[in-house]
């Protein structure tokens, strides 16, 4: 059972990752909007001194993702919307495959067997649990990830041109060291474990609640709108993490740490928030839940699929 828990997981993740890829794509680029004018000042340095002119940070250009979409296909080319998806391939493989398999492993050992469900909060400590190790484990895809779907928006002369997630990681370990294919882990931890945790946990308790009070049969829209419901939970609930790993893991570091715009997560969070103000944590929201919402969908609507193929096996 456990087994197959882990293999239902990944290939469900595989497939939703694999077709949501642009619109995740698109998340990112959106994320990194305004970056540029960022000051490289320490973010404890709040005051000015009287020798230092004060610095004036110019209100960055926003584009939806419409136009971000657009823009991206016009100066990169259609297949430019599936950048880094065989780093999203490989994420998928060890980071969901990992959370899905070990959620659903808890969760057969914690239902109780009287009643046939397991309480919300042990849900959710299946989640926060499961997410954690899952993300530990695919942190040097996510960060070449990051990097291959932000690499379009820098000048030529500056793109990494990674060849795919293996040349990725080789590089960044020889060029950076293999520290750098955990940077950001801390923040790929809490956002996993809180996507996790509201994803999977409310997954469960929306189509539990469906199903308890008669709206709809256990079938494909019970899955559908339960689905999305844990989606659009999971979009509100991780969009602030998600946009400060995507400029921790996306920004250029020297080989001894020099030139980096960012000291760590926090750090980053106090320019961001200083620069651009407090609702840039939730730049690319919109695409963030235009994936996450079709991601979730696809995610168990595929799984409870697979779930009925293998059931005998």
């Amino acid at each position: 059972m456990g087994v197959k828990a882990f293999l239902e997981g990944g290939i469900a993740s595989i497939v939703a990752g694999s077709t949501t890829h642009p619109l995740d794509l698109i998340k990112v680029r959106m994320q990194l909007q305004g970056e540029k004018n960022l000051p490289l000042r320490p973010a404890y340095a709040f005051h000015h001194s009287s020798h230092s002119p004060p610095i004036f940070h110019p209100k960055p250009s926003v584009s939806g993702p419409i136009s971000v979409g657009i823009r991206i296909v016009q100066s990169e080319g259609i297949t430019a919307l599936f950048s880094g998806v065989s780093a999203t391939v490989l994420r998928q493989t060890l980071y969901s495959t990992t959370r899905m398999g070990l959620y659903d492993v808890l969760k057969q050992n914690w239902t109780d067997p009287e009643i046939g469900t397991m309480p919300v909060t042990k849900k959710i400590t299946a989640g926060l649990i499961a997410g954690g190790i899952g993300a530990a484990v695919g942190n040097p895809a996510d960060v070449a990830m990051v990097r291959m779907q932000a690499d379009g928006r820098l000048p030529v002369n500056q793109r990494r041109d990674y060849k795919g997630v293996f040349d990725a990681i080789r590089r960044m370990a020889n060029q950076e060291g293999i520290g750098s294919l955990w940077r950001g882990s801390a923040l790929t931890v809490n956002r996993a474990m809180i996507v996790t945790a509201s994803q999977l946990a409310s997954y469960d308790t929306f189509k539990e609640m469906i199903l308890e009070k008669g709206w709809m049969k256990d079938g494909f829209g019970t899955h559908v709108v339960a689905s999305f419901a844990a989606g659009f939970l999971a979009a509100v609930a991780s969009n602030p993490i998600d946009v400060i790993k995507t400029r921790v893991m996306s920004m250029k570091v020297g080989s001894g740490g020099e030139g980096a715009p960012y000291k760590g997560a926090l750090d980053c969070a106090v320019k961001t928030v200083r620069a651009e103000g407090v609702m840039a944590l939730y730049k690319g929201f919109i695409p963030t839940i235009s994936r996450q919402g079709p991601f979730t969908v696809v995610l168990f609507v595929t799984l409870e699929q697979l779930r009925k193929l293998l059931k005998d096996f």
